[in-house]
């Protein structure tokens, strides 16, 4: 069967659907409505994709307004793929609009068009290449559609109580060729009472890096600001506000971006005296604890890392939010110890916010390997290792899945980017890869 050219020969309107759903503005909006729970622009995606998929002859089912999923084939097992359709916001200075799904130059740019309206949409026209061509699939293959998956994973949950978990499965919102494994992801918290008077605002999601910074200061501190541009090569701006930009990234490398957070901390902390300012620059500069010897690293899923991901204080209350990225065997509770002892010297309190533990399917598992060899028949890339992660996809809410597409090895990291954009060359061979994937695990 030749998924490729089955592929291109719907290219046209595979790029209209991506265009249409990346127009839409899909950002989370917490809402007391059954009907759109996680906001309209979220319900509108759903609803988007849910109808492409009766149009094109799949058996669909809306779970709650939450989720979904477009099924395809029959038989007692189930294969997933789980996508999302939620973005994280579009924050910053766009060459495209956010929201428009411009084509420009090869590549679709918007919020979403790799993580993961993009691969969500690629993913469905896998399943239609396999339909068009007369394949009857021996298991029952479901499109799961998420809503929440940036914000709380509130989707899922709910679409569990309804419809089964399947036996298997992956999740095109990462990278290829395979990612077996996915570090563990923990929120926390500090907060308390800080004397400072200052006003400071930064970054708002925990799997963010802040790309904009400011605060608002008593002193004249304009001449200081400037030398610490210039030592620094920083950018930014003092008028009623200081203000300090820095490059937006996942929080699963915090070193792809610049964090504009940690950057005003370092220069204001140089001039006043306030307890979150000083815990983070005696602390939290560096991305993998090394500066307090609380560093750790696993030799297959590599360091834990953390994302200095926000901080807002206001009328002498302070909310400090950091994004850790765990390997298996890091001793948890010895960490949480030190780390909150750490705290409390500066009068700070530490809350976990929220846990998930690392996710890992074995290399040599079936799984695996059917997925491997899909990507290799289609690029001849047999050399490039298999993955691990510290980004959290949908892959962990199975018993056994894997993260799989649609980037390619070499490819710039844009996902939580300002000008996020995915190859369109590049997501017609990832299309390709998943319907052949899904036919080797389904025939």
């Amino acid at each position: 069967m030749n998924f490729l050219e089955t592929i291109k020969k719907n290219k046209e309107k595979m790029l209209a659907d991506m265009q249409g759903l990346l127009r839409i503005d899909s950002t989370l909006v917490e809402s007391d409505s059954p009907e759109a729970p996680f906001g309209e622009g979220i319900r509108a995606s759903l609803d988007y994709v849910l109808a492409l998929g009766e149009e094109m002859g799949f058996e669909v089912r809306n779970v709650g307004n939450v989720a979904g999923h477009i099924e395809y084939g029959a038989g007692e097992e189930i294969l997933g793929i789980l996508c999302h359709v939620d973005v994280v916001p579009a924050v910053g200075d766009w060459k495209f609009p956010p929201f428009s799904g411009t084509i420009s130059e090869g590549r679709i740019y918007s919020r979403g068009a790799s993580d993961d309206k993009g691969p969500t949409i690629s993913a469905l026209y896998a399943l239609k290449a396999l339909k068009d061509l007369g394949f009857e699939p021996k298991k029952r293959v479901r499109l799961i559609i998420g809503t929440d998956e940036e914000s709380h994973w509130r989707d899922l949950p709910e679409y569990f109580k309804e419809c089964e978990m399947p036996d298997l499965g992956f999740s095109p919102d990462a990278d290829f060729p395979v990612i077996f494994a996915e570090k563990g992801i923990m929120s926390l918290d500090i907060t308390g009472i800080t004397p400072s008077g200052i006003s400071f605002s930064a970054g708002d999601r925990y799997n963010v890096v802040p790309d904009l910074a400011k605060a608002k200061v008593s002193q004249d501190l304009k001449k200081a600001f400037s030398i610490y541009l210039k030592e620094t090569g920083l950018k930014g701006d003092y008028d009623e506000e200081i203000k300090i930009f820095g490059k937006a990234a996942h929080a699963m490398e915090p070193k792809n971006g610049i964090n504009a957070l940690v950057g005003l901390s370092e220069f204001l902390g140089k001039h006043l005296q306030d307890p979150f300012l000083n815990f983070i620059n005696e602390n939290l500069t560096d991305s993998r604890f090394k500066k307090i010897n609380l560093d750790f690293s696993d030799p297959e899923m590599k360091d834990l890392t953390v994302n200095v991901a926000f901080l807002k204080i206001e009328n002498g209350k302070g909310r400090l939010g950091l994004n850790l990225r765990y390997p298996i065997n890091w001793n948890k509770a010895h960490f949480l110890k030190e780390f909150g002892s750490i705290a409390e010297k500066y009068g700070l309190k530490l809350e976990v916010k929220s846990d998930q533990e690392p996710h890992y399917v074995d290399k040599n598992d079936p799984l695996v390997k059917t997925l491997h060899q899909a990507y290799i028949e289609y690029t001849g890339d047999d050399k490039t290792p298999l993955l691990t992660i510290g980004g959290g996809t949908y892959a962990r809410a199975l018993k056994k899945g894997v993260a799989f597409g649609p980037g390619f090895p070499g490819r710039e990291e844009v996902a939580h980017q300002v000008d996020e954009y995915v190859e369109i060359e590049d997501i017609i061979l990832a299309t390709a890869i998943m319907a052949k994937a899904v036919y080797e695990l389904t025939k």
